[in-house]
């Protein structure tokens, strides 16, 4: 570090100290004890900027505070059979760890179809897992290995990935949003797998639209990514789609659900629901819970977000169009033989 991001910090700090104790106090649910290194994520990500970092940090606070999201992990979805539907369809889940201790999270990117609850469950359910993570996962790692983990290895699943994607661009949006606005530079690096034509079509427009912090962090893998990533985990940790070259992914891969990170029956996902439960319980005395999902005010999506998103609904349309193109010489050519 150098000379000039240690002063940063410094002043940062300072700036912190004269915060309300509100923000103060849901600022330890991010930090977990660790505030220096809480704090060099939002200057990392507004590039070592101490007033604009602090801003970020003071308003990521305050949307902590209006949305209740300390409480968050005392507020499951439910009722059960809600929770077991947006499993379903919200494919995200904690397959292992790295060699050097990051936990993977793999993403079914393709396969995933938002369609089974509220946008507001979606959202709620994203939420969680990422304050189960900081409060939860990396504390515990960080314990295990006894150095600090503040980050995250994710594996993103292109299987399956269609042009009807297009209907959840506003919530993907929505969720990226979140993360970049309140949940800054907690993953290490994204390995993108399986990937489609459609991805690789979208992919060349949008690289270059990514800061170059971001595209640093991103490597697209050949195939499933099996022999990269037994480089950085061992095979335990490997996502269920990534097991077998050439075997794609599904909701159901792998040797039984049990492999499944994405299974709601996953030991991952009974953990975080078993840990919701219990906490709730011990609210409910204080404030009886109410069925379905809490709302959140959901961030504007900053103007680059709103480009990209643009982008790719740019680059869908023109491979919707040639797709046609290419389905009506198909069909001429068949009924003019």
């Amino acid at each position: 570090m150098g000379i000039g991001n240690e002063e940063a910090i410094k002043q940062f700090q300072l700036l912190m100290e004269e915060v309300d104790e509100s923000l103060k106090l849901t600022f330890q649910n991010i930090h977990q004890g660790y505030p220096t290194e809480a704090s060099m994520r939002f200057l990392k990500a507004r590039d070592w900027n101490v007033g604009k970092a602090h801003k970020m940090l003071v308003d990521c606070l305050q949307w902590r505070i209006q949305n209740e999201i300390d409480n968050i992990l005392a507020k499951p979805i439910i009722p059960a059979d809600l929770y077991r539907a947006v499993r379903d369809s919200q494919l995200v889940g904690l397959s292992g760890y790295s060699k050097e201790g990051l936990p993977v999270i793999a993403i079914g990117v393709g396969l995933s179809t938002f369609d089974k609850a509220s946008v507001n469950c979606y959202v709620q359910s994203h939420i969680q897992m990422n304050e189960y993570r900081d409060r939860v996962v990396l504390p515990s790692a960080t314990q295990k290995h006894g150095r600090y983990i503040g980050t995250c290895v994710k594996v993103l699943d292109m299987t399956g990935l269609k042009l009807s994607a297009l209907n959840q661009i506003k919530l993907l949006t929505v969720i990226s949003s979140i993360d970049d606005l309140n949940y800054p530079e907690k993953t290490d690096t994204y390995y993108i797998v399986n990937v489609p034509y459609i991805f690789s079509a979208c992919w060349k427009v949008v690289k270059p639209l990514l800061q170059e912090r971001t595209r640093r962090k991103i490597q697209v893998l050949q195939g499933c990514g099996r022999d990269e990533l037994l480089k950085i985990m061992d095979y335990a940790s490997l996502p269920h789609f990534c097991r077998k070259e050439g075997s794609g992914s599904s909701r159901h891969a792998g040797n039984g659900l049990s492999d499944n990170c994405f299974s709601v029956d996953h030991t991952f996902h009974q953990e975080l629901y078993n840990y919701v439960n219990n906490q709730a319980e011990v609210f409910e005395s204080i404030s009886p819970m109410k069925e379905g999902s809490f709302h959140v005010k959901f961030p504007e999506p900053n103007p680059e977000d709103n480009k990209i998103a643009k982008t790719i609904e740019t680059e869908f349309h023109k491979l919707e169009n040639q797709n046609g193109l290419t389905k009506s010489l198909h069909d001429l050519r068949i009924n003019g033989s």
